[in-house]
């Protein structure tokens, strides 16, 4: 894999649309960045509570919008808002969670389930799960418990839902979205999906992996809804667990997909999630030793349960490949992925993505320093493994739940590793080589070019990208701007290819293109760092002049901050505890687009 450096331009003027809670009542049609939360679970979810979790849809919301929480004996309070949220309480078990949690429902008083209740050290807990629900779930047919009540249990539990949702949904300021997931998983391969609604139209219960045991068996079933105006769109996440099965070359009963299968999941899975609190999944340092920003967050200690083994297909940048490949191959891409982000936390408090103050994901399985150093979360992942998370971002007119549904459905999304960095892309053969106002390069992708998450359509003349960053108000400067480029050839192989299009400071390429790295000014003995490097924006263009109007391809941006410290490096600084020695004390993060696709 070749990396060329090109042009750089930037500018400390502010780029267009600024702040989250920006605008109130009042429509962009050049659209504002809003950044929220996609994936988490509440005491609803029969891992979370396990974990210890409490909390519920409300106290989520409440979180999100500011209002502090009691989480581990703690009381925890955001320094920003959310946008909007999606509690995506596990379809599975939800009725035996209602049966749990609500004194007087039905089944409440069941032996097993008042066991559940009393259950007091996470050996008993984990126990008590691995017994009841994980070698039951990771079947190929999973089936409710003995303590399972009935359906009108889940439709109960789903009506707590919703009526969180509309109580929170405040059009304009704030949005709740009504969601779930789906969590299948196959042999302990994972395939869950976050089912998140348009608006108040919904089913009148969830579909869970008990009830349908295919992903495609789920598309059928939200199609038949869709054509009820339930609108919903799926998100699968976290394929660096999936055993190389969120981006297949069969369907769920072992044959080749075909054309409707790929029209079909395109249709409903707009997005995929980039990141979350189980780690990276665009790259792996084992797979792309060529991409010099692979080793970031790549969660390896994954692999020690469920026999799973990272392989390639198990990554975001493969399944973009794959798709193009199967484009060719079929007419349709089936994984033709927009980026989105989540944290997946189980402690209920969405989004809580900040390096300095980390508190775990899962309650008191990872919620103390001494457990997230030198435990982990049960069956899953070592505490020291485990990211931030990420966060969401979507480029939509308004704060409204119909207008951030349609940016995500039109796949005009991002994600950062937690920080709200801004990245916006662009593309299309008459945009400016040289850019050099935001405003207008927003106006001219607007109307020369496409968006992020858009198709190119067919053009004989090479696209030119343009793109923009901005780093987090409250964060660090940006190093740089990446461009991915993936294509497959007329022999049906694929490639990619990585592009700095922008970067701060005066650097200049080597001998074999590559970019200096840009510096690093973290204290390790005082977790502190500064921005005397790095740009606050970044503004460039790239022109493919390799572009081959007959091959299939793909085009995303990757923005980079200034190294800063990671989260276990301000565990160790605050309690007088050295550095851990297998884990990164710095990391840069990012921000990822959504991808620009070119079809003949």
């Amino acid at each position: 894999m070749m990396i060329r450096q090109l042009s750089i331009l930037f500018t400390t003027t502010c780029l267009l649309s600024t702040s989250s809670m920006a605008v109130v009542n009042e429509s962009n049609p050049l659209r504002d960045a809003y950044f929220g939360e996609t994936h988490m679970h509440t005491a609803y979810s029969l891992d979370a509570y396990i974990g210890g979790t409490r909390l519920t849809p409300d106290d989520a919301y409440r979180f999100a919008k500011g209002e502090s929480v009691i989480v581990d004996g703690q009381q925890l309070s955001r320094k920003r808002p959310l946008d909007f949220v999606a509690v995506t309480d596990h379809a599975e078990y939800l009725g035996e969670m209602y049966s749990t949690l609500v004194e007087g429902a039905p089944g409440h008083d069941q032996d097993l389930l008042k066991q559940l209740r009393n259950l007091q050290t996470l050996e008993e807990k984990q126990q008590w799960f691995l017994k009841y629900v994980v070698e039951n779930n990771r079947g190929t047919t999973p089936q409710h418990p003995s303590f399972f009540a009935g359906p009108e249990t889940v439709k109960s539990a789903w009506q707590v839902a919703i009526e969180a949702a509309e109580r929170n949904n405040d059009p304009g300021k704030f949005t709740a979205f009504v969601a779930y997931e789906w969590s299948g998983a196959p042999n302990g391969g994972n395939l869950h999906r976050n089912i998140i609604y348009r608006d108040g139209q919904v089913p009148d219960m969830p579909m869970s992996y008990i009830d349908i045991n295919r992903e495609d068996g789920l598309w059928v079933w939200m199609a038949k809804h869709e054509a009820q105006g339930k609108k919903a769109l799926a998100i699968p996440h976290n394929s660096n667990a999936s055993k190389q099965m969120m981006f297949p070359d069969v369907d769920a009963a072992g044959k080749p997909i075909d054309r409707e299968y790929a029209q079909r999941r395109q249709h409903f899975e707009p997005l995929v999630e980039m990141m979350q609190i189980k780690g990276n999944s665009e790259v792996h340092r084992k797979f792309w030793a060529g991409d010099e920003f692979a080793d970031f967050e790549n969660a390896d200690s994954i692999q020690k349960y469920s026999e799973r083994v990272f392989q390639k297909r198990d990554f975001v940048r493969e399944g973009l490949k794959l798709g193009v490949a199967f484009e060719k191959q079929l007419g349709t891409n089936p994984f033709k992925y927009g980026i989105i982000g989540g944290t997946d936390n189980h402690n209920g408090i969405p989004s809580d993505v900040a390096e300095d103050s980390f508190v775990g994901g899962h309650g008191p399985e990872d919620g103390t320093v001494e457990r997230r150093r030198t435990g982990g979360v049960g069956g899953w992942i070592d505490g020291k493994d485990l990211s931030i998370g990420s966060l969401a971002g979507v480029w939509a007119t308004e704060n409204t739940r119909a207008a951030i549904w349609d940016a995500m459905k039109r796949r005009e999304t991002f994600a950062t590793s937690g920080p709200r960095m801004k990245i916006r892309l662009f593309g299309g053969v008459e945009l400016p080589a040289s850019p050099d106002n935001p405003k207008k390069l927003v106006e001219q992708g607007y109307q020369l070019g496409v968006p992020m998450g858009s198709d190119l359509g067919s053009i004989a003349a090479a696209p030119t990208f343009t793109v923009y960053a901005m780093k987090d108000a409250d964060g660090a400067n940006l190093d740089r701007i990446q461009i991915i480029k993936g294509w497959v050839d007329s022999d049906g192989t694929t490639h990619e290819e990585i592009i700095n299009v922008a970067w701060s400071g005066d650097r200049k390429p080597d001998s074999n293109g590559l970019l200096p790295a840009v510096g690093n000014t973290v204290d390790l003995k005082t977790a502190k760092y500064s921005n005397s490097i790095g740009a606050a924006t970044l503004i460039g263009s790239w022109t493919d002049k390799d572009f081959d109007p007959e091959q299939h391809a793909f085009y995303y941006a990757r923005v980079l901050e200034i190294p800063t410290p990671r989260w276990s490096t301000y565990d160790a600084v605050k309690n007088n505890l050295p550095l851990l020695p297998d884990v990164a004390a710095t990391i840069q993060e990012r921000a990822w687009s959504s991808p620009i696709w070119y079809k003949p």
